[in-house]
């Protein structure tokens, strides 16, 4: 079932690939004034962003349950996530629903209230909503630690590639 026109995905920006994928929808939450962690899908075949019009599609293997663990709710992600984007706000929403007791509930909107440290408010078509903090849905950005790690092992490496060459001379065995 294709969710997405082929006339919307020539107008759009389309990427393929996992890594690719959750960089990339991570990158247009923090854009549009969303948490990072909100779309923590897994094995994104296809993603894309229709600026012109804010439509946005994930598409993935298959569905997957995340368990938001500072709130304790559960949340559905289907194969395919469908939504219009805007500052602080997606609307009509598909292929989400989260866990309400024992009963799952599609959600419409999601919108930030006085971003970045305030509420987020997740709606259903039925008008129900409940408000949880912006920082239950915010991840660690990996790349920085990685990259971090790195400069630091480098800096680290360097520095002992000094020392030993500064003992070397010290003993006489370089000129």
């Amino acid at each position: 079932m294709a969710l997405v026109a082929e006339e919307v995905k020539a107008r759009a920006e389309v990427y393929h690939g996992d890594e690719l994928c959750k960089e990339k929808s991570q990158l247009l939450l923090k854009e549009v004034g969303l948490p990072n962690g909100l779309l923590p899908l897994q094995d994104i075949e296809e993603c894309g962003y229709d600026r012109e019009t804010g439509f946005v599609w994930l598409k993935q293997k298959k569905s997957r349950t995340h368990k938001f663990e500072q709130i304790g709710k559960l949340v559905s992600y289907g194969t395919e996530v469908t939504a219009y984007v805007e500052q602080n706000k997606i609307k009509r929403l598909s292929g989400v629903k989260a866990k309400e007791l024992f009963v799952w509930i599609g959600l419409s909107e999601i919108c930030v209230d006085d971003p970045p440290t305030g509420k987020i408010t997740f709606k259903t078509p039925t008008g129900l909503f409940r408000s949880y903090p912006v920082s239950a849905f915010e991840v660690e950005e990996k790349v920085k630690e990685v990259k971090e790690n790195k400069e630091v092992h480098v800096k680290e490496t360097v520095e002992v590639k000094e020392t030993n060459l500064e003992e070397k001379k010290r003993r006489g065995m370089l000129i």
